[in-house]
């Protein structure tokens, strides 16, 4: 399934798997300019193909090498003469080979599939994508490269200074979180939202999830939320109490998401990673 929205220069595409229940799990691409930021899922990658077919199309720069955001990488570098990929250098070897460098749990292949091998350059922080490209392409905006890891360690923004665009994967979609995904890093989320709060943001274009106007004070509120949970986390931990009575306490009762990941993302996940990648992190933090 395939929507598309409009804002000015910008294409929308929310992708995702029609599925006999009738619910979808949504992810989004952005074109602008020939560029693609993300490609969505492998199951929707011939829907989007024939959407592009149309249209210009220079390069794709993935914020992430998730399977949702680069699920249609290989079938349009195929279609497209080569078209150039850009990711995060520890994404290019997932690009290059997913299904042994990110196999996926039973609800990650149902709802958005394997991705085909992609051929990706890197983005170094701080970079242009004209830079990267090595000037190849003339285009009338500068697209930069932000690191912005912890939903991954190979998480980026790009960011358009001049209009003020950000395209933010998925660091940040909004909502208050009561669950983590397995591997991700609270206190680099933390770290990277308040890098990204320093910028002068118009428009922020998320991974999924509504796009938003002048966002700086919803990624601040989140920062200050992230920090409140895990403040909550260290007394009680401190405290002596065990991990699932804090997990009660703080994050309430169980998530349908985590029955439908089967546990991959969980309340546990989010408290653990409080508690376990940088256990001092918070009191300074807080000071």
């Amino acid at each position: 399934m395939i929507r598309i929205s409009e804002y000015g220069a910008i294409t929308r595409f929310d992708l995702a798997r029609a599925l006999p229940t009738g619910r979808a799990y949504w992810t989004t691409a952005y074109l602008v300019d020939g560029l693609l930021v993300d490609s969505g899922c492998a199951h929707s990658s011939l829907e989007l193909a024939h959407t592009l077919a149309s249209k210009s199309l220079w390069a794709i720069a993935n914020t992430h090498s998730h399977e949702d955001h680069i699920g249609a990488n290989g079938l349009l570098q195929h279609r497209n003469g080569g078209v150039n990929i850009f990711a995060h250098p520890l994404a290019l070897p997932v690009l290059a080979d997913p299904r042994r460098c990110q196999p996926l749990h039973p609800y990650r292949r149902l709802f958005w599939g394997w991705p085909e091998p992609s051929i990706g350059s890197s983005l170094l922080d701080g970079a242009s994508l004209s830079e990267a490209s090595g000037n190849t392409w003339s285009s009338k905006y500068e697209f930069k490269v932000i690191y912005t890891p912890g939903h991954s360690e190979d998480h980026l923004c790009i960011f358009e200074a001049e209009r003020g665009w950000l395209f933010s994967g998925d660091l940040f979609v909004g909502g208050k979180d009561r669950a983590l995904r397995a591997g991700c890093d609270i206190w680099q989320i933390i770290e990277s939202l308040k890098r990204i709060s320093g910028l002068q943001i118009t428009w922020l274009f998320p991974g999924s999830a509504r796009v938003r106007k002048n966002p700086i004070q919803e990624i601040r509120d989140k920062i200050d939320y992230l920090l409140e949970i895990g403040g909550q986390v260290l007394d009680l931990h401190n405290k002596g109490w065990s991990d699932r009575d804090v997990i009660a306490r703080v994050c309430g009762g169980t998530m349908t998401v985590e029955w439908i990941t089967l546990g991959h993302f969980s309340r546990r996940h989010l408290v653990r990673s409080y508690l376990d990648h940088d256990p001092a992190g918070l009191t300074t933090q807080l000071e």
